[in-house]
């Protein structure tokens, strides 16, 4: 078996890539960040405009969304392995295009095999839809799905408590769900209290 290219030579790869047309519109790509050995992965769908201005994940209204719903599952941004499927922004914001896709799955693969993360979590319809082809994401989010010897964790991308303020109960339940399975499955230490003897 071929040893996986390192997550700083995937990240050079994608700063150079012309594979698809999003090189000639963005500013900056964004590989992704954290740490290389990472249990945790988050899959986002692709950068928005500080993205692409600062070349960092989730950095805007939605990252700090997502830092609060980590909060709630009891990781913290710098405990988890952040990217997206497409590296670049696309123009206004729209939803990525089958070749851009395409185009980027071969440095998603690579980080996967790089990290070897054993939860992989996704965030929105597009990740999603990598991992787990067909599912309906107002169905499947926050149930953990096995996939080998990795979970797969449909979640809902965090913007969505932004533009559908209803839906954030949902979100926070689904970390608060991901924080006990995490523990369940001995990623997280157990947070219950010790039993100790009252003197």
């Amino acid at each position: 078996m071929t040893t996986p290219p390192s997550l700083e030579a995937i990240a050079q790869a994608i700063r150079s890539c012309t594979r698809c047309p999003l090189h000639r519109t963005r500013r900056n790509p964004v590989p992704g960040e954290g740490p290389a050995d990472a249990a945790v992965m988050l899959v986002g769908e692709a950068p928005g405009y500080y993205e692409d201005r600062s070349g960092r994940p989730f950095v805007g209204a939605a990252g700090r969304v997502l830092d609060e719903m980590l909060a709630i599952a009891g990781l913290r941004r710098d405990q988890v392995f952040i990217t997206n499927i497409i590296k670049c922004r696309p123009p206004g914001n729209r939803d990525p295009k089958p070749e851009e896709l395409r185009a980027c799955q071969p440095y998603l693969r690579d980080q996967i095999l790089a990290i070897d993360p054993r939860v992989i979590v996704t965030l929105g319809r597009f990740s999603m839809a990598y991992f787990l082809p067909g599912a309906k994401i107002s169905q499947v989010h926050g149930r953990p799905v096995r996939r080998g010897d990795r979970w797969i964790v449909p979640m809902y991308h965090p913007a969505v408590a932004l533009y559908r303020p209803p839906l954030r109960a949902v979100m926070e339940a689904d970390y608060r769900a991901l924080g006990q399975a995490l523990r369940a499955w001995g990623i997280l230490p157990d947070a219950s209290p010790s039993s100790q003897e009252v003197s």
